[in-house]
């Protein structure tokens, strides 16, 4: 699926819980009503676009332990 936005239109921001070293950095964006995913290292590649609602149950289920986001 491709992004459903001209990409250069996307305002993308560093998540707060990335690694201030750089290493492990994932930027996200609102886009047309999903949530846009990247890796900030390889910002022209592979993009995950997610449902708002499955970005919440998501962020829920790392808040919770669920998942382990070593």
């Amino acid at each position: 699926m491709s992004l459903p936005v001209d990409a250069s239109r996307i305002r993308w921001r560093k998540a707060s819980r990335s690694s201030g070293t750089g290493s492990d950095c994932v930027e996200i964006a609102d886009v047309a009503n999903t949530i846009a995913v990247r890796d900030s290292r390889d910002p022209a590649g592979p993009k995950i676009l997610v449902t708002r609602a499955g970005w919440r149950e998501l962020a829920r289920r790392v808040a919770d332990g669920e998942l382990d986001v070593r």
